[in-house]
């Protein structure tokens, strides 16, 4: 008897959109990463290779400092949203089913609902008011911003790893007359730490990338590099841009594969 089962893949034409899909995503970036190489000032005319504009945003003194300031921050943001997500997916998952659960469910991850230019409208206001109350405009602001962003995409995979636990985990290690404290730190943790280290990977790369809340929310002199880059690209285009974009993208690519490799299911 014929296989009458379904597969998108054998539908007509299904392989042409894919292949005209992947190509309309990937070759402007494709398109990027060659010209990041280019000999010459233009960003459309091709003059030969050369890693010379590597090296001159490597040499860049407001580039330099841009990096350190989104490292600084992403990395702040990111340890705050995954200890707020951590404690959040806890108290969500590792009990039974309660009132109001979908509700907090809604909370937790409404900066995915809702634009992104809300949120940074409201953290514009909201900020605003604190810094001329106090006269102070530190990177405080930015890294808060930038976390309260990030706690629902290091949620999502701490949550999904709990969800795949047993909640007589914890059970059993009571019933082995471990506290606690006892049952959380040698059961709990171990087991979870996958979901913790990929969704503190993947908040950072969110907050390294941002550049509509960090626009809203900084102060004079508080450029990240994605902000840097779009003040350029103001300006003057040069193939600078095109490298520290590659050098973006290679570092997202090795986080997103790490992400990946920690959050797959194993056979």
């Amino acid at each position: 008897m014929a296989d009458r089962s379904f597969e998108v893949a054998r539908l007509p034409g299904f392989r042409s959109i894919a292949l005209t899909a992947f190509v309309l995503l990937y070759l402007p970036i494709i398109t990027l990463v060659v010209y990041s190489f280019n000999a010459g000032q233009s960003v459309a005319v091709w003059e030969g290779f050369s890693l010379d504009w590597y090296t001159t945003a490597w040499e860049n003194e407001a580039v330099k400092g841009a990096t350190y300031r989104s490292l600084l921050i992403a990395a702040s943001a990111s340890a705050i949203a995954t200890t707020v997500a951590t404690m959040a997916a806890l108290g969500t998952t590792r009990r039974k089913a309660f009132k109001g659960q979908t509700f907090i469910y809604v909370m937790i991850n409404q900066p995915l609902m809702v634009p992104e230019i809300v949120t940074a409208v409201a953290l514009l206001i909201f900020f605003a008011s604190i810094k001329v109350a106090t006269g102070y405009n530190g990177l405080i602001y930015l890294i808060i911003a930038h976390a309260a962003f990030c706690i629902p995409f290091a949620y999502l995979p701490i949550r999904a790893r709990l969800e795949g636990m047993d909640l007589t985990l914890e059970t059993a290690a009571a019933d082995l007359y471990a506290s606690h404290w006892q049952a959380f730190r040698f059961v709990t943790l171990p087991l979870m730490l996958p979901g913790i280290i990929a969704g503190a990977m993947l908040a950072f790369v969110i907050s390294l990338d941002d550049v509509v809340i960090t626009e809203f929310v900084k102060s004079g002199g508080q450029d990240t590099l994605p902000t840097y880059m779009l003040g350029q690209m103001r300006r003057a285009i040069t193939p600078e841009v095109n490298a520290i974009s590659t050098v973006l993208l290679a570092l997202t690519v090795l986080l997103l594969t790490a992400f990946f490799l920690l959050t797959r299911k194993k056979d």
